[in-house]
């Protein structure tokens, strides 16, 4: 039997609830700092850069998908990054401006126990605060809570992913703080929980899609037949003849041209209805899980990924859908802007069908980019 769609819904975490967004907790949730499940060979700064303009991609959001039935998987998350320069969105396909990363533990690890986390919040308020390393001592950055291996050259213990950040970080304050420590005040270690690069922060509410939707929401056969036939009405093609003059070949051409063109644009209006109908009963989601089962819906009948555009995992499996991001989710980033914004249709994961990883340590997948045809943007 095919796994059922689950759908995730952005939930504010409020100032009480930020402890459940923390690793300790296994969480999904949108923006802020990631929630590092292991950390073994997590991503460093260079994989992290947006492969267009190469500035640090920012973290965008994860998924926490153990599979049952693997006991190397136990527990396992994955991370998206995403450039916030608007320009890189321009071109649709993979890659670019976007990565992900799947990260995979056996449930006997050395980093969290084997029974799960207490669902009360924990004693005090340091759960809630942005961690400044790994348990293992690893440095994270101040700016963004990726791999911080750049230290600031004056008090050498604030840690940065790169020049930008800590150049950010020293804007926002850092030039006041640095340094204070060594009088005594240890708040100047505080990380401030958000700052102008990170995605505002959500947790990400998993239900499964319930099977109101039609089997099949496609465009009957004679409603398809006569949009397609519209060139045909014969006043159009009275209105065609009346500027046929480059005679009868033109004309020909002229009117297989207009079928083509009635027959796209068909095809995309059925394509976009679809996906309107899917999400109408739950309008608000952001994403759609469905890992092995059923697979993605599209916004357009443009840029849909063949077989040969996803490239097999490093391992030698195919990849297989697992997750798509919904455009709703842009709702809730704060990237609207006068000119240019960050923007797409649907964001498509495809991850290794063999759920590969011998070493826990962070492996890069796929996403596929799609955005909205013209006519409904």
């Amino acid at each position: 039997m095919a796994p059922g769609v689950e759908l995730g819904f952005a939930a504010a975490a409020g100032p009480g609830g930020a402890w459940r967004l923390r690793s300790a907790y296994f969480p999904s949730k949108v923006g802020g700092r990631p929630a590092w499940l292991g950390e073994a060979g997590l991503p460093g700064p260079a994989a992290l850069r947006c492969d267009r303009c190469q500035q640090p991609r920012a973290f965008l959001l994860q998924l926490y998908a153990p599979l049952p039935d693997r006991p190397d998987a136990f527990h396992r998350t994955l991370f998206v990054f995403a450039c916030r320069g608007a320009a890189c969105y321009r071109l649709p396909g993979p890659g670019g401006p976007l990565c992900v990363f799947r990260n995979q533990l056996p449930r006997r690890n050395d980093a969290y126990p084997e029974e799960p986390p207490p669902e009360d919040p924990p004693p005090g308020t340091a759960a809630a605060a942005p961690p400044r390393r790994l348990r293992g001592g690893a440095a994270l950055c101040r700016v963004c809570g990726c791999l911080g291996p750049r230290a600031c050259g004056r008090c050498r213990r604030a840690a940065y992913c790169g020049p930008e950040h800590q150049a950010l970080d020293w804007r926002r304050g850092h030039r006041r703080s640095c340094g204070q420590r060594a009088a005594g005040d240890d708040s100047a270690d505080a990380i401030p929980e958000h700052n102008e690069f990170l995605f505002p922060e959500y947790e990400i509410l998993i239900e499964p899609e319930e099977p109101e939707f039609p089997a099949d929401s496609s465009v009957g056969p004679d409603e398809e037949q006569g949009a397609v036939d519209t060139s045909k009405d014969p006043k159009e093609k009275e209105e065609l003849r009346a500027t046929g003059s480059a005679g009868e070949a033109f004309q020909s051409l002229d009117e297989e041209t207009l079928e083509a063109m009635a027959k796209h644009e068909t095809e995309e209006d059925k394509i976009f209805q679809m996906f309107k109908e899917r999400v109408a009963a739950e309008p608000e989601q952001i994403i759609r899980y469905c890992r092995g089962g059923e697979g993605p819906i599209w916004v357009s009948g443009e840029n849909i990924p063949e077989e040969k555009d996803i490239p097999n995992c490093l391992c030698g499996a195919k990849r297989i859908f697992e997750f798509q991001i919904m455009p709703q989710l842009l709702n809730h980033l704060q990237v609207d802007s006068l000119g240019e914004s960050v923007d797409w249709g649907t964001l498509v994961v495809y991850t290794c069908a063999d759920n590969c990883g011998e070493g826990n340590e962070y492996l890069e997948e796929f996403i596929w980019k799609q955005d909205f045809s013209a006519g409904y943007i």
